[in-house]
């Protein structure tokens, strides 16, 4: 097996990077379980703004899970649901981080490529990007909890589509499906990506989470408590409030502090 997930810092903004370029970055278990493993640490860290996930290279984003270890790791049903649980709390911790974060997709975005991008809040892809889950080849199915990212981010009928179908698709058709955020020139995708990052991290980083956490819970069927409802107004008793208002009357830009 090979593959790792490597992190890397640049102010408040971290990068992770699905590093096992010999094969587009095709996801390992260690893989699975390291990029579940340091999305979590980046999401306890107060100082993180944002996030932003991508492929070693640039042939791929992820090119799925390494099938060459499906015949030791996922060769019954037994095995495949420890590999599964793997899959799922990563899939998790991408959903729940509470910092933003930003899928930047050069080439392959295919099968467990694709669950990770759909569990991130913002995806920008360059126009030679491929996606797809060609599962119905392998005789696989899509687990409750990679399935539920595609029908979460672009419907039932579009899933099902991607699913059932298994084709492999353009940019332009997984923009028009809803999949990706923007679409631009492949030598734009990390400046198009890192811009908005940048423009995230300027914003107030309370806001960010609070807008991805009340996201995530409207996703949900059960009605707001009246605690969940009271907290849409608790950022108007933190201190980058106060920063964010007076600047703007003052014309300046805001420094927020995150509390």
């Amino acid at each position: 097996m090979s593959g790792t997930v490597l992190v890397a810092r640049q102010g408040d903004i971290a990068t992770l990077v699905l590093d096992n370029p010999e094969r587009m970055n095709a996801l390992s278990r260690p893989m699975w379980e390291r990029l579940g493993q340091v999305t979590d640490e980046l999401s306890a860290d107060d100082s993180v703004r944002c996030v932003v996930l991508r492929g070693a290279g640039s042939r791929a984003f992820a090119a799925g899970a390494d099938i060459a270890e499906f015949e030791h790791e996922r060769a019954n049903s037994k095995q495949a649901k420890r590999y599964g649980r793997s899959v799922e709390r990563t899939l998790r911790s991408l959903s729940l981080c509470r910092h933003p974060v930003i899928a930047m997709i050069h080439g392959a975005c295919v099968g467990g490529g694709l669950e990770i991008a759909a569990q991130c809040d913002l995806r920008v892809c360059g126009q030679s990007a491929r996606f797809g889950v060609p599962v119905k080849s392998l005789g696989l199915v899509m687990a409750f909890a990679e399935l539920k990212g595609l029908v979460d981010l672009c419907g039932k009928a579009v899933a099902l589509e991607i699913a059932l179908e298994g084709r492999v698709f353009d940019a332009r058709e997984a923009k028009e499906k809803g999949l990706v955020n923007r679409v631009v020139p492949d030598d734009k995708v990390e400046e198009e990506a890192y811009a908005s990052a940048q423009r995230i991290a300027e914003g107030a980083p309370l806001v960010a989470r609070w807008h991805k956490k009340f996201a995530n819970r409207l996703m949900q069927p059960q009605p707001l408590s009246q605690a969940e409802y009271d907290e849409s107004y608790a950022c108007f008793d933190t201190e980058d409030y106060r920063i964010g208002f007076k600047a703007f009357l003052a014309k300046q830009k805001p420094q927020f502090k995150g509390r």
